[in-house]
């Protein structure tokens, strides 16, 4: 019979293909057990939405099996979310949240809120406990996408005084949005020392409670609302949302570059709306505002491009209706290529915060 060292020794060059280190020496495999020629271990990956599980999963098995004696291999997986860590000294991270991610755009109107969405409901549906920041302060629409029009948010007071926020909850994500503290047709007449007041609000007197991935939707362009975030909490990376057209890939870039340049890690680029796909012929498709643009402003800046997601009328439908389409259509193509951009953003993470 094998013992448990020599399936540690089998199962020592298998390696994590995102950190390229060996399984073993990450501490990934836990609680190697063998009775009778049945082998069972815990393989203990770095996220619930981990984009390559099954390849490491059947790696493990095949090396295992290949030990004299082994009749039965049985792998649980389960998964520990990495701590983020701190990059500059004055920054402040959140009580019990592992990884602050943004999700920003140069310019409105290229679907940053829907990748928002879908990137925290995608999380969540992995597995992963997930919040969603609405730092969209003028322009909240989180609680619409989320089925949260009509939900609020809890205010009482602190064991130290002051107000706490308890966030509301859907589809497995909690959220917190100024449309929970105005009324629906209100305007936010605000200038930046009051937005900021208000993000940090959310930030630090919400009770996020343990979360592996807190996702925040930020405002169009480069403003407060962006510093404020770089300069007070570690954040994990963000993800720059644009679509095809020139113009919007201009703004993009710019906005990047701001998140460059405040050292804060850019995990990629969306490509939204590439492409139109009719309703009524789901096997044509039209490039409305352009083709290739997202692939081109990735090389050129030397960041890798996270996906494409094609216009479909499922989108706005799943929006407007508070369900997201990775849960109302996960099968369509939309669904399919924002799930495996948030299983790439997942594993970046991971790696930043290992290495």
């Amino acid at each position: 019979m094998p013992t448990t060292e020599a399936i540690l020794d089998a199962l020592r060059p298998v390696q994590d293909p995102e950190l390229q280190k060996s399984l073993v020496e990450l501490n990934m495999i836990r609680n190697v057990a063998v009775d009778d020629g049945q082998v069972s271990f815990t393989l203990v990956l770095t996220t619930p939405a981990c984009p390559l599980k099954e390849f490491i999963v059947e790696d493990c098995e095949k090396a295992v099996k290949a030990l004299p004696g082994v009749a039965s291999v049985a792998v649980e997986v389960t998964a520990e979310t990495p701590q983020q860590k701190s990059v500059l000294p004055d920054q402040q991270g959140i009580d019990k949240v592992k990884n602050i991610l943004a999700v920003s755009s140069g310019k409105g109107g290229v679907g940053k809120s829907t990748i928002a969405v879908n990137l925290a409901v995608s999380l969540a549906k992995a597995g992963s406990k997930v919040g969603l920041l609405d730092a969209d302060i003028y322009g909240p629409n989180a609680p619409i996408m989320m089925g949260l029009q009509d939900g609020n948010v809890v205010v009482r007071d602190g064991a130290d005084g002051q107000q706490e926020l308890e966030p509301a909850f859907n589809h497995g994500v909690k959220l917190v949005s100024m449309g929970f503290l105005i009324d629906r047709d209100q305007p936010v007449v605000w200038r930046g020392p009051m937005l900021n007041g208000i993000i940090r609000q959310f930030l630090y007197q919400v009770q996020w409670g343990e979360l592996d991935y807190l996702i925040v939707d930020m405002p169009p362009g480069t403003g407060d609302a962006q510093l404020t975030m770089a300069q007070a909490v570690p954040m994990a990376g963000v993800v720059i949302v644009t679509t095809p057209q020139d113009v919007a890939l201009s703004d993009a870039r710019r906005g990047l570059k701001m998140f460059q340049q405040l050292n804060v890690r850019v995990l990629g680029i969306v490509e939204n709306m590439s492409y139109f796909i009719p309703p009524d012929m789901p096997d044509k498709s039209y490039d409305i505002f352009g083709s290739g643009g997202g692939e081109k402003a990735a090389e050129a800046l030397g960041v890798p491009l996270l996906g494409c997601v094609p216009l479909e009328m499922p989108v706005r439908e799943g929006g407007d209706a508070g369900k997201p389409i990775v849960l109302a259509q996960p099968e369509s193509a939309s669904a399919v290529a924002l799930t495996k951009i948030s299983q790439q953003v997942a594993a970046k993470v991971s790696v930043a915060a290992l290495t």
